[in-house]
């Protein structure tokens, strides 16, 4: 859905829609809806700005930070939000960034996908490292297994190579005494 900056300057858009799972592109792997986002929002033009308020819901999946097993989280997110016309003055070299211009986005041409304002609050909504449950144990550093499905048969005090001469000088001393 295309929210036209022509189109709101004659009336408000009310918008009821629901993109399937694969609809919508995350542009990240690392991320899968698996549910329909569902999104109830309004749009109106605001002095030559796109104002956009609305909710969204969703399920997504992701993988566990210290196992990578899947893990669906649930997705609630209301949204207000700002887009002015993209200046035609950019410099290319950066400017400071005001306290203004980060509540603020921006759009290019006629106006903005409603897709790519939904993708960006769903990825703002996903935390920054995801854990299936408080004691997951990981994934063993020496072979990879699981370690919530099953014990490793590692060895356990595996010592790193670099360490071998302050090991030899312990046991060395300790023979001593």
């Amino acid at each position: 859905m295309f929210l036209d900056v022509k189109e709101l300057a004659v009336r408000k858009l009310n918008i009821r829609k629901s993109y399937a799972p694969g609809s919508i592109d995350y542009h990240t792997a690392e991320l899968k809806q698996i549910a329909p986002l569902d999104v109830v929002a309004a749009a109106v033009l605001v002095d030559d700005q796109i104002r956009s308020t609305g909710q969204l819901e969703t399920k997504i999946e992701l993988q566990c930070a210290r196992c990578l097993d899947a893990v669906v989280e649930e997705v609630h997110r209301q949204f207000d939000l700002f887009y002015s016309p993209l200046p035609k003055d950019i410099k290319p070299e950066e400017e400071r960034v005001k306290d203004l211009d980060a509540e603020i986005a921006f759009y290019q041409g006629e106006g903005l996908f409603l897709a790519d304002v939904l993708s960006e609050q769903v990825l703002l909504s996903v935390p920054m490292k995801v854990i299936c449950r408080s004691d997951c144990r990981g994934l063993c550093a020496s072979c990879g297994v699981n370690l919530n499905h099953e014990d490793c048969r590692c060895e356990t005090h595996a010592m790193d190579p670099r360490m071998a001469p302050l090991a030899r000088l312990k046991q060395d001393w300790l023979k001593k005494q």
